[in-house]
């Protein structure tokens, strides 16, 4: 196993992706995701997906543009499949929605594809089709996580506007903006970021324990959840403002953009095992060459976060896992239980989102 130790004498780079390995694969992660939806979409060239689904009866299978879509809108492609898995043509709309009928019992699953197929993103992905509060899912096309966009292409922007994003919340220092500036600015979006110095992303004592055989990452997820509290309550403002879809994000997206990402699927009332997976999955989609693009570090001498960007761009991502297997995410988990309670009284006390609020987060993102 990979030790921290080992890791040039710093912490940084493991909330930046180079976290130790563990002994279970992200890869493993997505058919548990799936199963819990029943159905998927992966992306297989430019103009074609895979539709997959876990049924045992035929389905009929139709197609929209529009995430809201229902069975009168959406377009019928075919009636009657045998699974598990058929290719459709998905060229003639930037983003598809699926609606899957069982031939047996009528139940209809909606479903898209999870990571948007961007030529130059990392870890861009839809938390849409998840199972939340209520026996109901959380309403696809509405809320985006993603790593850092500095290298969008031209076409990765025409395609991000066809999804009429709203919001963008970036979770990163200002170090980290200044080497890497997202290309999203280009797409009218509203922006926003709330400076914070990178060298304060782990407190000294924990840093120091890091460099330790016995290192907890987990710590430093636990110490996010008061540090980057205004962050978090910046995600929280732009979803109940529901002005459209959203997008929070990262460096690698999947760490600081994983704490976020908790906090929203906890408060729609997801299971912490799925939100667990869905956490595990972001090693499997992260492109860190598209992260930050190649530094010439004597540009940047008094950045503390130029080194370690540039050395991460280049290195293999690994599992978000700790020494004997269990997710760091997990310790966010249970900080708010050993310290809040529960995630209620965790967004009253630390982010300010009350019980109504909730009510309408539940109600706007949904179905």
């Amino acid at each position: 196993m990979q030790r921290l130790s080992r890791i040039k004498g710093t912490a940084l780079l493991v909330v930046l992706g180079l976290a130790a390995s563990g002994s279970a694969s992200a890869g493993a992660a997505q058919s548990v995701v799936d199963a819990r939806t029943a159905a998927s979409v992966l992306r297989i060239d430019r103009t074609h997906v895979s539709v997959q689904w876990a049924t045992s009866s035929p389905v009929d299978i139709l197609m929209s543009d529009r995430s809201d879509a229902d069975l009168n809108s959406a377009r019928l492609l075919a009636k009657d499949v045998q699974g598990p898995i058929r290719r459709e043509k998905a060229s003639d709309m930037p983003r598809p929605y699926f609606l899957l009928r069982s031939s047996g019992d009528g139940a209809t699953v909606k479903v898209a594809e999870r990571v948007l197929p961007l030529e130059h993103g990392s870890n861009f992905r839809d938390i849409g089709g998840y199972p939340a509060a209520g026996g109901k899912h959380v309403r696809w096309g509405s809320i985006y996580r993603s790593g850092a966009t500095p290298l969008l292409s031209e076409r990765d922007i025409r395609y991000l506007r066809t999804l009429h994003l709203t919001a963008m919340i970036d979770l990163r220092s200002l170090e980290e903006r200044e080497l890497a500036p997202t290309r999203l600015s280009a797409a009218s979006i509203h922006y926003v970021a709330i400076d914070y110095h990178f060298d304060t992303l782990i407190p000294q004592a924990q840093a120091q324990a890091l460099t330790s055989d016995s290192a907890d990452v987990g710590l430093i997820y636990r110490h996010w959840l008061i540090s980057l509290a205004p962050q978090f309550q910046a995600v929280f403002r732009a979803l109940l403002a529901h002005t459209g879809p959203v997008v929070y994000h990262c460096t690698a997206g999947q760490d600081r953009t994983g704490v976020a990402t908790a906090l929203v699927l906890l408060a729609l009332g997801a299971p912490r095992e799925v939100i667990l997976q869905d956490f595990l999955i972001s090693t499997q989609y992260r492109h860190p060459e598209y992260e930050i693009a190649a530094l010439d570090l004597s540009r940047y001498p008094d950045n503390p976060a130029a080194a370690l960007l540039s050395e991460v761009r280049t290195e293999k991502p690994a599992p978000l896992l700790g020494p004997s297997g269990r997710p760091f995410l997990a310790d966010v988990f249970d900080e708010i239980d050993q310290r809040w309670g529960n995630i209620d009284n965790y967004l009253r006390e630390v982010l300010g989102v009350d019980a109504p609020q909730i009510a309408r987060l539940r109600a706007d993102y949904l179905e």
